[in-house]
């Protein structure tokens, strides 16, 4: 008998772990999917140390530091596992607090991205922290797996950066192309968001066509239960949208994600890291 496909949240030991347990749990929930909590340790961060071994020492010298960095490797190996185990289980307990959620951890070592690819079959949702470990450290605004992850995995991922707050209307970032098109065809098959209206904007420049593609738009999700305000709102479509977001109070963004290759992206620059920069609600990238 097939599995049903899972939530798969991607936890670090960073502040951003709770608000993905919690919006995780939330979708596992709301879909009625088994969540599963994922933490990767990184080999190069595990046998990392501080400690400067360099210099000219004896052969008995070099035999008995090799022997004593082995068994501190493996001390620090084990802490680090112990560390991680703990730290799934504090996240599991508070999943669990929601009624009906099945609640699985695993821990693996390996590479985010390679551990998340080879899973894409299984899953029916990746949550992530729009920052983790690695972009508290260094105070980058938008964590380094975030755009690779997104590029390459074909489904719907949910980016956080805030503490949980019940999503009660979404709104989707809407162009009239093929990609926006199946964020809107991929919310009209799930009816277990209708509660929850959707307002489609489009901005940026005027082609004539927005009418129609907004009356697509608002006759597909109504045709499957859901409440639909649509608007076009010109201008620079990063400003217009965080706008419509505060003025509406949005609590949650659907929008397509990286149409541009990784190459032109570096020219031109992408409209889907400028949006989730400047979100400040939790928001779901659909690359499909």
């Amino acid at each position: 008998m097939k599995q049903p496909k899972k939530v798969l949240a991607c936890v670090d030991q960073s502040p951003y772990a709770d608000y993905v347990a919690e919006y995780s749990a939330w979708a596992a929930q709301r879909f009625s999917l088994p969540l599963e909590l994922l933490h990767i340790i990184d080999r190069h961060q595990e046998t990392a140390t501080s400690d400067d071994h360099s210099g000219a020492i004896g052969f008995d010298a070099q035999e008995n530091l090799l022997n004593r960095l082995t068994e501190e490797e493996g001390e620090r190996s084990r802490a680090i596992r112990e560390q991680g185990r703990l730290f799934l289980n504090d996240l599991k307990v508070r999943c669990e607090q929601r009624e009906g959620t099945a609640v699985d951890v695993r821990q693996r070592y390996g590479q985010l991205l390679e551990t998340l690819d080879e899973q894409q079959q299984d899953v029916a949702l990746y949550v992530l922290g729009r920052r983790g470990r690695s972009a508290t450290q260094t105070q980058r605004d938008l964590g380094r797996h975030v755009e690779s992850i997104s590029r390459k995995i074909r489904r719907p991922i949910l980016t956080v950066a805030n503490a949980f707050s019940e999503p009660k209307s979404l709104l989707v970032a809407y162009d009239g192309k093929r990609m926006t098109r199946n964020c809107i065809s991929m919310l009209a098959a799930n009816p277990v968001l209708t509660d929850l209206p959707v307002h489609v904007v489009m901005s940026g420049k005027q082609t004539g066509e927005e009418d129609k593609h907004l009356a697509w738009a608002s006759s597909t999700l109504a045709k499957s239960g859901f409440e639909v305000e649509t608007a076009y709102l010109p201008g620079d479509p990063e400003q217009q949208i965080m706008q419509a977001i505060a003025d509406r109070e949005i609590d949650m963004l659907v929008m397509g994600a990286y149409s541009r290759s990784s190459l032109k992206s570096l020219f031109l620059g992408s409209k889907t890291n400028d949006l989730l920069r400047a979100s400040k609600v939790p928001t779901v990238t659909v690359h499909l």
